[in-house]
């Protein structure tokens, strides 16, 4: 086996199903999920919006049993890219882990920014104060990355159960308070009148920020390493997020739908100073709105605690396969953690929040880190459809399963495909329009990134074709360097 930077291996077996599945319902932040991100949706959805979060849950359900095929064969820190390397080509995986990390490097930032929209308005001090929040922010959430996995994912968890039972408090009260409002034409096409997004068109511009909230139910594949028996849990954690989570998403986003009205969606994300839910909460839960403060506050920070967990163990696998510098690759020798990936993201984090929080402000630069870690996903949910599908054709024929292994692939795949020629900008057919600046820059600047990720790759197959070879990898089938030494001795 190929030692890492200080010759010791991830934590085996450190946790189990419900820190997994915390793991990727944190990483798909909740409270921010349906009160931040959905909501840049209505934007272009206006009322219909329901329905762009339909079309996500079952899209986002259908990708996560595809991982679920994967994963029982491949449960490794590199998870995507392990998959398309080992289903169509280690220059895939590669590619896959490049732009993996890169989009999961924005989440860091993308949900911590936050509490610099969230705790000035909250406390009514100047909004000038914000970068000092995410500051402190971003500092705990790297100090519990550093600690260790354990110590990371259980505070997860506790923080994870908290946020979600507020806001479906919340969600209950305003479908209760609609009354006679409430109608099931917020699911169907009937309220998505915005000039230039009407029709489907607006339905497909808000699954963008409807796939944006769900972003993060595929977040256990890089836990796996470090999960019990990872064949069976990594598969049942991202397909029991995806499901739970939607359901939340769903009511959640059809209580305010109906209770603010439909026709007036489109004013929404402005509403309350640009923290919509927590006006909703003054108004019908009075001084209760505390808790949905809380509850925010709570979300950013397991959100950011969680992707943080997600990205260090991808750019700590790349590096111990020395794609990326061998030393990122390193655990610390006692909290068993890819420290040195874990003190790289955060500084990356701070940079990329700092720049682009001074460069527009908190919320743009939200919406334009949302817009990349998006179109990097959805790439990503396209690819794990193609590679459960290419894997069972080409290794597994005796176990291929036309529902498992086609239909369901394929299905995923149509469901992420308008989305991502949206946020790309790519106007191939009538439905698609582009998303308006700032954010139609991360469509070219992430062309950019992939232009740069295939020269290095071209590099590598010059200078140190082993390297690409190693993406389709599975280390934890290898036994630990430790037990090698003690052998060998």
């Amino acid at each position: 086996m190929a030692q890492t930077g200080s010759g010791l291996t991830l934590r085996a077996g450190a946790i189990g199903l419900r820190e997994v599945l915390f793991q990727s319902i944190t990483h798909m932040a909740p409270g921010v999920g349906v009160a931040f991100a959905i909501i840049v949706g209505a934007t272009f959805a206006g009322g219909a919006l329901p329905l762009s979060v339909l079309l996500a849950i079952i899209g986002c359900a259908l990708t996560a049993l595809s991982l679920g095929q994967l994963s029982r064969h491949f449960p490794a820190a590199g998870s995507f890219y392990t998959y398309a390397a080992n289903s169509l080509h280690p220059a895939v995986g590669f590619l896959a882990g490049w732009m993996y990390a890169f989009g999961e490097m924005t989440g860091f930032p993308l949900c911590i920014i936050l509490l610099g929209i969230i705790v000035p308005d909250a406390l009514s001090i100047s909004a000038n104060t914000w970068w000092i929040w995410v500051l402190i922010g971003s500092c705990i959430v790297g100090g519990l990355g550093y600690f260790g996995i354990r110590v990371s994912t259980r505070t997860g968890t506790a923080l994870g159960v908290f946020e979600i039972l507020v806001f479906l408090a919340l969600g209950l009260t305003l479908i209760v308070r609609a009354g006679g409002d409430n109608t099931l034409s917020a699911f169907t096409t009937k309220f998505s009148t915005i000039k230039g997004f009407t029709g489907f068109s607006g339905v497909f511009a808000g699954l963008v920020f409807s796939i944006f909230a769900f972003i993060g139910f595929e977040a256990a594949a890089p836990l796996a390493e470090e999960s019990k028996d990872p064949r069976r849990l990594i598969g049942r954690a991202a397909v029991l997020s995806a499901i739970l989570i939607g359901f939340y998403y769903a009511m959640i986003t059809y209580g305010a739908t109906v209770f603010f009205g439909p026709t007036k969606m489109a004013n929404f994300p402005s509403f309350g100073g640009g923290n919509p839910y927590q006006q909703l909460a003054r108004n019908v839960w009075g001084t209760g709105w505390i808790f949905i403060f809380l509850a925010l506050v709570n979300s950013s920070v397991a959100c950011s605690n969680a992707v943080n967990n997600a990205v260090t163990r991808t750019v700590f696998a790349l590096g111990r396969i020395r794609v990326l510098p061998r030393a990122l690759g390193s655990v610390h020798p006692r909290w068993r953690s890819p420290h040195v990936a874990v003190i790289t993201v955060f500084v990356i984090s701070v940079s990329t929040w700092l720049w682009l929080g001074f460069q527009y402000d908190p919320f743009t630069a939200f919406a334009i880190l949302g817009t990349a870690i998006t179109l990097v996903a959805v790439a990503i949910y396209i690819l794990i459809n193609i590679s459960c599908f290419a894997y069972y054709v080409r290794f597994r024929r005796n176990e291929f399963n036309v529902v498992k292994h086609l239909i369901v692939p394929v299905l995923g795949i149509a469901l992420f495909v308008p989305a991502f020629l949206t946020a790309a900008g790519i106007t191939v057919f009538k439905f698609v329009s582009p998303l308006p600046k700032p954010l139609s820059y991360v469509g070219p600047a992430l062309g950019v990134w992939l232009v740069i990720g295939i020269i290095y790759l071209v590099y590598l197959y010059r200078r140190a074709p082993e390297r690409i070879a190693d993406t389709k990898r599975v280390f934890v089938e290898e036994p630990p360097v430790e037990a090698i030494a003690s052998i060998e001795g």
